[in-house]
């Protein structure tokens, strides 16, 4: 049993113990949760089930856990609330394995109520059954790691987490991401108690030809981390149009969430399916996603489906933030594999409207990157606040502990790893909106993999960007010929980031001076 293990074991003995509860079922098969939720399913026209929850993105403002905030008796109470609803409903109990690492693996809890079992349906597709301890067939497993316990059903919405407990009370909502996030939460505390960084990232492998087109195929390890909807997984899981002819491929690992270790390995969390935004999904510029979510295996989330099955990915009649669970066997792009065996290169993704399509950075830079987290406010974190500018240290809104030393940890690991770092603009330039489509940004990867970007430095925005990517004008995208005003813009923007990385006490003063 692992230690968190042992502290979750610990921490039923002391509050009301859903395992102890007359009414739980266990572990029940994918056509069982459904059939628990059947009155809330639309059925689409491809034969997957639909369902419109009430809360429709996490809710950030009402997470509390004991590492970061003040946490007292009150927060306690709402988790022994959760327990003790737990124990007096019917409920579905679901375990199964996040990840796959020897060092990076866990044995994970979900407890709903029986009518909402859509939500442990959902969660289920995401990772893998569990195999030693239970059968899957109506035993839980004995010595979970971590946790769960969601009541959507309570007026008051708050989740509150016990992070060295390994245990999280969701009350309130009915969105599947708090369930998932519940877990991929942890997933990266742990690993940064291990030596390693929880990255808030997708992962993937790229193996190329040699320019020459000769001798044999070389792998390439690439990581991207961004935001909720800002590209994320599909530039993830996009092929980047290489020749496979020639024995070429790109291949999906993790799009969400992955730990990057000192040994240069990526251990991935999610082994069975990914959580894909579906707002504007279009068959012809993502085929291999847009299959995937159109098998009838998926599960839908908010998303428009008229009562004939009709399935419209452009409307957002019930939010911009629709979701679809979908299994990673139905995605062409999507490996066997979810660890990434050495990571090359590292893509933080922003949606800042003065920054280059792509520059390469420093280690010192990467870590400025990283801290400032830049991008725009998108649908899955705060609806209200969609378009606006954000910042969020390692776009990863789900951090336990110091901030400061999340990015001291990433500086020193690039540094060591030798590892490229890069970030990507998949937004657009200046007030011209000089749009940087899936092309340019997949057209940008597929040559820095290939190593036949040239790169030069930049006098107006102090940046190393590229004179010369093969398939492109990357002319086109001078910063300083698209943004009017631009030194004033740099100098704001420059201010704005010196004042943000300021705020953080534990950063080390040489990422502070590398700020761009």
């Amino acid at each position: 049993m692992s230690e968190s293990g042992k502290t979750v074991r610990s921490l039923e003995t002391t509050l009301p113990d859903p395992a102890h509860a007359d009414d739980v079922v266990y572990n029940p098969s994918m056509d069982r949760l459904r059939a628990f939720s059947d009155h809330l399913e639309t059925t689409t026209e491809f034969g997957s089930p639909s369902y419109v929850s009430d809360e429709r993105s996490r809710n950030a403002d009402k997470t509390k856990n004991a590492v970061d905030d003040d946490f007292g008796a009150d927060d306690y109470d709402r988790i022994e609330e959760a327990f003790e609803a737990a124990r007096e409903r019917e409920m579905v109990c679901v375990d199964r394995l996040m990840g796959r690492h020897d060092d990076h693996s866990y044995v994970c809890r979900l407890y709903v109520p029986k009518e909402y079992g859509r939500i442990a349906l959902a969660w289920s597709k995401l990772f893998e059954p569990v195999e030693d301890g239970a059968d899957g067939d109506g035993h839980p497993h004995p010595d979970p790691d971590f946790v769960t316990v969601q009541i959507p059903d309570v007026e008051e919405t708050a989740i509150r987490i016990l992070p060295d407990e390994g245990v999280t009370a969701v009350l309130g909502s009915d969105y599947t991401g708090e369930a998932k996030k519940s877990f991929l939460r942890l997933f990266m505390y742990y690993a940064k108690r291990q030596g390693g960084l929880g990255l808030h990232a997708g992962s993937k492998r790229v193996c190329l030809r040699s320019e020459d087109g000769d001798g044999d195929l070389e792998a390439v390890g690439q990581a991207f981390l961004g935001l909720s909807a800002t590209g994320k997984s599909t530039l993830t899981a996009h092929g980047l149009w290489l020749d496979e002819d020639a024995g070429e491929e790109a291949t999906m690992l993790q799009d969400d969430v992955c730990a990057l270790l000192p040994d240069g390995t990526i251990a991935g969390s999610e082994g069975n399916g990914l959580y894909v935004k579906t707002i504007g999904l279009d068959a012809d510029e993502q085929p291999a996603m847009y299959e995937a979510v159109t098998h009838e295996s998926a599960v839908l989330e908010n998303v428009d489906v008229a009562d004939d099955g009709t399935v419209d990915f452009e409307s957002d009649r019930h939010t911009s933030n629709g979701r679809a669970v979908i299994e990673r066997e139905e995605l062409s792009s999507a490996g066997e594999d979810i660890d990434l065996g050495g990571v090359d290169q590292v893509f933080f993704i922003t949606r800042n409207p003065v920054m280059p399509p792509v520059a390469k950075l420093s280690p010192e830079e990467a870590a400025v990157a990283f801290m400032l987290g830049e991008s725009i406010q998108t649908s899955a974190g705060d609806p209200s606040k969609a378009g606006e500018s954000i910042r969020v240290v390692g776009t990863n809104p789900f951090i336990i502990g110091s901030k400061g030393e999340e990015g001291n940890r990433f500086r020193d690991l690039v540094a060591d790893l030798d590892v490229d770092c890069f970030v990507i603009n998949t937004g657009h330039l200046g007030a011209k909106q000089k749009d940087i489509g899936v092309e340019e940004s997949v057209t940008i990867l597929r040559e820095i993999a290939r190593g036949t970007v040239e790169w030069t430095d930049d006098e107006p925005t102090g940046l190393t960007v590229p004179s010369r990517v093969p398939g492109m004008e990357i002319s086109e995208f001078d910063v300083a010929d698209n943004v009017e005003n631009l030194d004033r813009k740099l100098s704001k923007l420059q201010t704005e980031r010196r004042t943000h990385l300021d705020t953080f006490e534990d950063l080390a003063d040489e990422i502070r001076d590398a700020v761009y």
